[in-house]
């Protein structure tokens, strides 16, 4: 299968999946979360893979959602009904990431931000050049972090730590994600690839039948509950983008200012 916005480069038993929209800092489009989908769905039969990368063209790994994506502005303009199905697509992309059988690995180059934190958390380990830097900006405009983004990040760090990062919103360096647990390694940026690439071979050279069945089990008893409590984080967000703050917080970005936020 063929991807505009994602390269597959399969390796004997890994494959390597990058974000490819460098022009965009690997910005989350439509059309990007898409091919996500149906890359984490082309794994499903693939039995001689065994092990896969997720990474980032360029110097970042995604720098979150695409505010400026013609699809995502056209969501104002649809009925409650409508925005409330196809707001589900970034959820979904979360949950069949975390679904892939094989083990996966996020190579995180630059900034993994919003629904690139969402991505790198979604998956099994994550190795982060020593550059690199997480976090969920959402808050600055004026909106929640949905896409099960809370309950992933909660799972890593700890309920003040997920907390901290998500209300405040502020970019978190790798020295500090690896102490919160957030990082499972750093390393130099010149040696990312290398780095996933051992760790992947690593996990790949075990018998892979008990290897995914311990992967589904660990996933399943660490966030049990998370589908019956975050149902609701899709209303949440819609709910918050019809607020005077998400317009001011949009704004403020686009004009590349202070947002000031009155409640309402």
């Amino acid at each position: 299968m063929s991807y505009e916005f994602l390269t597959v480069e399969k390796d004997g038993f890994v494959a390597t999946v990058t974000l490819n929209r460098p022009d965009n800092l690997n910005a989350l489009s439509a059309d990007l979360m898409h091919e996500i989908c149906d890359v984490a769905d082309s794994f499903e039969y693939d039995v001689d893979t065994r092990a896969v990368i997720f990474t980032g063209t360029g110097k970042h790994f995604s720098a979150g959602a695409d505010l400026k994506d013609p699809k995502r502005a056209a969501m104002a303009d649809r009925t409650m009904n409508e925005r409330r199905r196809h707001t589900h697509l970034g959820q979904k992309m979360a949950t069949k990431l975390q679904a892939i059988s094989q083990i996966t690995v996020a190579a995180i180059n630059g900034v993994a931000l919003g629904g690139g934190g969402v991505i790198v958390s979604a998956l099994d380990f994550r190795i982060g050049a020593d550059d690199c830097r997480v976090g969920y900006p959402e808050i600055d405009r004026g909106m929640n972090l949905s896409w099960f983004g809370l309950p992933l990040c909660l799972r890593l760090v700890g309920p003040s730590r997920a907390k901290r990062m998500v209300i405040l919103g502020q970019m978190e360096d790798a020295e500090t994600l690896l102490n919160w647990g957030f990082l499972d390694e750093v390393v130099p940026k010149d040696e990312l690839m290398d780095a996933a690439r051992k760790m992947a071979d690593a996990y790949a050279s075990k018998p892979p039948i008990p290897a995914q069945m311990i992967k589904r089990s660990a996933n399943v008893l660490s966030g049990g509950i998370d589908q019956s409590l975050m149902h609701m984080d899709i209303d949440q967000f819609i709910l918050t983008t019809m607020t005077n703050d998400y317009v001011e917080g949009v704004s403020s970005f686009m004009e590349k200012r202070e947002p000031e936020f009155k409640g309402d």
